[in-house]
């Protein structure tokens, strides 16, 4: 019995703190004529209810997600993850709208959103990556060497998909990927030089970053051919990293 009252009294004023702080999230919007405004001006004062209160603006204001999504994460990046799993699991928009909006709001934090996305929808994980690296290509090893090292299994997938995406920085992902994978040369090296069969000068670049990663010539030779690569563009990275 007793149990049961304090229980009911938790939640009660669990209900009351709500009731208090949506009051004043719109007292807010009243001033500055903008929700966007608001959160970022809440984050700013009371950065630890800055999850908080993007939870309650998007229940009340969902159609100006981009605005509270944007103005929350500009203010607050390290709440970056919180933001776009709450994002998500509103459905507010899809997943890789909201992975889009988080980047340009804070591109630093661009592992943070990745890994927030994949982890709650992760039936999302091609577009997550495309939409990712073509956002910010900068960052694209960042983003496949986190979301590879946390679905091991979609390794290939993953930077199939990002070579497609952004294939000039191709180099840059291959070298991320062997660091943390060194036993999958070959799946990282024939995956990087099939989706670069386009690219000559990828090509070369992709077999110098696997050749300083600790790759042996004869493995990169095999690997290259095997990804439908000519003796003419291996032999041709080759002397030109040994020149």
């Amino acid at each position: 019995m007793f149990s049961a009252l304090c229980h009911a009294d938790s939640n009660s004023v669990k209900a009351e703190d709500f009731e208090k702080k949506q009051a004043f999230l719109e007292r807010q919007v009243d001033q500055t004529m903008s929700v966007g405004r608001a959160i970022r001006s809440i984050a700013s004062h009371y950065p630890q209810e800055t999850v908080i209160f993007v939870d309650i603006a998007l229940d009340i204001y969902p159609a100006k997600y981009r605005e509270i999504i944007f103005a929350a994460i500009s203010a607050q990046p390290q709440a970056t993850k919180e933001i776009v799993q709450i994002a998500i699991n509103k459905n507010v928009s899809s997943c890789p709208s909201i992975v889009e909006l988080a980047i340009k709001a804070e591109p630093s934090y661009v592992d943070f959103v990745v890994h927030a996305a994949a982890e709650s929808t992760p039936e999302e994980l091609d577009e997550i990556v495309r939409v990712a690296v073509i956002t910010e290509p900068d960052s694209a090893d960042r983003i496949v060497q986190t979301l590879a090292r946390e679905h091991p299994n979609k390794m290939v997938d993953i930077l199939s998909t990002a070579m497609k995406s952004v294939p000039f920085v191709g180099e840059y992902m291959v070298d991320a990927l062997l660091a943390i994978f060194p036993n999958e040369a070959e799946d990282v090296v024939t995956t990087a030089v099939r989706e670069s069969l386009v690219h000559n000068n990828q090509i070369e670049r992709i077999i110098e970053a696997a050749q300083n990663a600790g790759v042996t010539e004869a493995d990169l030779t095999q690997f290259a051919l095997q990804a439908g690569a000519t003796d003419e563009q291996i032999a041709k990275a080759l002397v030109h990293k040994n020149n």
